[in-house]
């Protein structure tokens, strides 16, 4: 039965996979552009709330769907990461912002420090694992964690062969924010200290990080918290948030 019941969710993950796709809204030819990466067995939808926000405050938003659990990290970040800064580009735009989710935020790491994006702007990470996460750690072996994971979210660890812990120092303009309201007490049971049901506050940090923040928000919308959207509107115009709860 078991085996039965997780053939049936591999099948129903697999059919929602789709082909990678990007909802491009470009305002003025030439205005500054926006590429939002979700996160893991998430969609562009996920992000769509942010995009119109980011669009309010005229920006030109390019809002990538790709899926999350069909490769590697290595094999997504050019998928994804290149797909919205062609986007950008073809509407004229010189600088190119960058607006993550979780894993999103690795895959745009793992791009840049494979070939400098030489238009890259700001960047503002939502919950993004750059230190791993215990959670993947323990459950790594457990039955279906592949499934609902791919290959991607199994190199998200804090050993030193994961893909965050290979990764250095960022080298562009970098805001991150951290959620600490958590809505999964079984996960969080698994971290160690603060965290968004997902990665602790600690783990999202990274060496030459601009500026950091922390809201009462979970893992999984935090990309629709209004402070998130109004913190991450201020970094993106002025590389500073408004540290406003």
């Amino acid at each position: 039965m078991r085996t039965l019941i997780v053939a049936a969710v591999a099948l129903a993950l697999t059919s929602c996979a789709t082909t990678p796709k990007t909802e491009l809204v470009a305002l003025e030819p030439g205005s500054e552009c926006v590429v939002l990466l979700h996160g893991l067995n998430r969609s562009w939808r996920a992000m769509d709330k942010m995009a119109a926000a980011l669009q309010e405050a005229g920006y030109t938003t390019a809002n990538v769907d790709y899926p999350s659990q069909a490769s590697t990290v290595e094999g997504l970040a050019p998928m994804a990461v290149d797909m919205g800064l062609d986007e950008c580009r073809s509407t004229g735009a010189n600088t190119i912002h960058f607006v993550t989710h979780s894993i999103g935020g690795i895959l745009l790491r793992y791009r840049q420090s494979q070939e400098p994006i030489p238009d890259l702007g700001r960047v503002v990470m939502l919950g993004p694992p750059n230190q791993g996460s215990e959670v993947v750690d323990i459950t790594r072996d457990w039955p279906g964690t592949r499934i609902f994971s791919g290959e991607a979210g199994l190199e998200l660890g804090t050993d030193e062969n994961s893909i965050p812990s290979q990764l250095g120092p960022v080298d562009f303009e970098l805001g991150i924010i951290a959620g600490t309201g958590t809505i999964n007490p079984f996960m969080s049971a698994m971290l160690p200290e603060a965290d968004d049901g997902k990665v602790t506050v600690e783990r999202t940090q990274v060496e030459g990080m601009t500026d950091f923040m922390v809201v009462r928000s979970s893992h999984r919308y935090l990309m629709n918290s209004d402070t998130v959207i109004r913190n991450t509107t201020a970094f993106l115009k002025t590389g500073r948030f408004l540290h406003r709860r």
